[in-house]
């Protein structure tokens, strides 16, 4: 039996392919495949394998810099936070980073290292840092002098402190970081992989867009999505109830 709140979702996710058939049947065109012809082309992708490939490789991607841009981005904001000077020297460096285009990034990062993977993930790895700092500067500046004075007054140290005050305070403030960080990082790895890649669901995205394969497109979009929404309702929110517990 389907949980109450589950409902709402099923009905959206209904509704939508509703009008996307009604929309297909009114156009008339490739450009707009009906739902029936993406899932036949996402049925033929994973049977071959290719869907499963290419999908798997992205994840990793996605993996590697997210985890990469949390923990570095998560150590200077808590810096940053913590030390006045520190985030004046830092605050005009982090204005550049945050409106330096993620395209800028990855074309420099491809110039300068190669077509390689290692290039491919600091591109996206510095991309995503800029937005860490900013939100776990914030929870590293709303962290409670009452609590961090108790810890002064009970000779906690810096480790004992960091592990007991610091970090369960800015639990909240990493996961708001690690959801937004989730739906910035896949988009961008696409363009990674779209644009110097030979692997990966950018990397096919932009294969069919040579062959105006919309179906295409739209198969390995929508499993991407899926696997992204999955992520995002079964870890990510867990995560973040379990961060904010101890706040009630």
């Amino acid at each position: 039996m389907l949980h109450r709140s589950v409902w709402p979702y099923i009905a959206s996710i209904a509704a939508l392919l509703l009008l996307w058939q009604l929309a297909a049947g009114w156009v008339d065109s490739r450009a707009l495949p009906t739902p029936m012809a993406v899932l036949a082309v996402l049925e033929r992708e994973v049977t071959s394998g290719a869907l499963p490939y290419h999908l798997a490789v992205t994840l990793a991607r996605v993996a590697a810099s997210f985890f990469l841009a949390l923990l570095i981005g998560s150590a200077i904001g808590i810096v940053m936070g913590r030390s006045v000077l520190i985030d004046r020297l830092g605050d005009s460096w982090l204005i550049v980073f945050l409106n330096l285009p993620a395209l800028v990034t990855i074309v420099l990062c491809y110039v300068w290292f190669g077509l390689t993977e290692a290039a491919a993930i600091l591109a996206v790895t510095i991309n995503k840092i800029p937005n860490v700092v900013v939100t776990v500067r914030e929870g590293a500046r709303a962290i409670s002098r009452d609590l961090l004075e108790m810890a002064q007054v009970f000779q906690l140290g810096r480790v004992r402190t960091l592990r007991h005050v610091v970090l369960p305070s800015l639990g909240p403030f990493i996961i708001a970081a690690a959801r937004s960080g989730l739906a910035i990082v896949w988009k961008i790895v696409l363009v990674v992989e779209l644009l110097g890649r030979s692997s990966g669901v950018g990397f096919q995205i932009n294969l069919f867009f040579q062959l105006f394969d919309v179906a295409g497109i739209l198969a390995y979009t929508i499993a991407f999505v899926a696997v992204i929404q999955l992520l995002e309702l079964g870890v990510l929110q867990p995560l973040e109830r379990r961060a904010n517990r101890w706040r009630r």
